[in-house]
């Protein structure tokens, strides 16, 4: 039975990267402007096109592209609700008005307003103008960015991960208000929630206060494990390696530790004791500074990174079946391109568990260090 589990494993992983691969050499980087006539990626700036555009967030799912018999380039996938605030108030379209064009060259007409999607941003064209003007460094002359409150791709990963949160421990809370051991999924979810809460809250925050703060280890805890499978997948989410996602993530637990501080905290932060007077003011600007810059912006960083690097590595073995088809052939090259990225997709289901691992036990830790209560003698 056990030997049965571990098949259907492994054979999952390699599904899922056997997809990704199948994706990547169907689909275009269609939104560069770097790419051949038919749409296929081929040499090495266009991979490193397409990599770059994978780790943006987008405001549609291109899942991949075709070209037809006709010689026309098909994209199969699903918009998402663009939703924009511009000089005329609230407009609101469609992503796929902007059939998958990336470069500006597609206008959107609303209200009276053109639009332009460059480089994931969208633009406002200026009052007369029927298209965009580019400078040497391919930036607008003629448009400016609006704001934007669109439902992207990271925000349906959100959402989806938050209610798969929502369905899963509302099942085992229910399940605990009628028996003592859960059953079927929130048996597997149980023992995630008690090693949160003796391997990381109670260590860290002490016995007394770590329930305080239970709910928002667990919630961090699962949101960013979530996230980091679903990056995973062949649906493209990059979540965590969006740079305001991690941002967030860190300002929430800035927020909690500074809010909860003790007064000796403060105190011990503010005006140091046992220490001279004259270097008081200068130690109080360095502990400020690392409570509020330095530990958000390690916690945002480590994360970001990790998960960025672990996309692009993917990606880049993904890749070999392109760049070293010359070299190996089409079969050689590609039977290499998989076992590569199979090896790497383990590799970060497990990075996937230890950045969510790693971000909860700094959180809870640097709120231990502002809840703490010395004892004075």
């Amino acid at each position: 039975m056990e030997i049965a589990q571990k098949s259907i494993k492994f054979l999952t992983i390699a599904i899922i990267a056997l997809f990704s691969a199948t994706f990547f050499a169907s689909e275009i980087d269609k939104e560069t402007g770097h790419q051949n006539d038919d749409g296929r990626v081929n040499t090495g700036e266009e991979v490193k096109a397409y990599i770059k555009h994978h780790l943006k967030d987008s405001h549609d799912f291109s899942l991949f592209s075709y070209t037809s018999d006709d010689g026309e380039r098909k994209h199969v996938g699903f918009p998402l609700p663009v939703i924009l605030w511009t000089s005329e108030g609230l407009v609101t379209f469609m992503s796929s008005e902007f059939h998958h064009n990336d470069d500006g060259h597609v206008i959107v007409e609303k209200k009276g307003l053109k639009f332009a999607k460059i480089h994931s941003k969208i633009y406002e064209l200026e009052n007369g103008a029927t298209s965009v003007s580019f400078d040497e460094a391919h930036h607008a002359t003629n448009a400016a960015k609006v704001l934007d409150f669109s439902i992207t791709k990271s925000v349906v990963g959100i959402l989806f991960a938050g209610f798969l949160m929502l369905l899963a421990f509302s099942k085992l809370a229910k399940q605990y208000k009628t028996r003592q051991v859960p059953k079927g999924f929130s048996r597997v979810l149980e023992p995630l929630v008690i090693y949160v809460r003796d391997e990381i809250a109670r260590p860290n925050i002490g016995e007394k206060k770590y329930k305080k703060f239970m709910g928002f280890l667990l919630t961090v805890f699962f949101f960013i494990w979530i996230l980091n499978l679903l990056g995973l997948t062949p649906l493209g989410f990059n979540v965590t390696g969006q740079i305001a996602v991690t941002v967030c993530l860190a300002l929430f637990t800035m927020v909690i530790y500074m809010f909860n501080g003790s007064k000796d905290f403060w105190a011990h932060t503010l005006w140091m004791p046992g220490v001279p007077y004259i270097l008081r003011p200068i130690l109080a600007v360095i502990e400020l500074a690392g409570f509020i810059l330095i530990k958000p912006f390690s916690l945002l960083v480590r994360l970001f990174a990790n998960i960025t690097a672990g996309h692009f590595v993917v990606m880049s073995l993904i890749a070999l079946m392109v760049t070293m088809k010359d070299a190996f052939g089409p079969v050689a090259s590609t039977g290499m391109s998989l076992v590569l990225a199979l090896f790497i997709m383990i590799i970060e289901i497990l990075v996937a568990f230890l950045q969510a691992f790693i971000f909860t036990m700094l959180s809870s830790l640097f709120i231990g260090m502002a809840v703490e209560e010395h004892e004075h003698h």
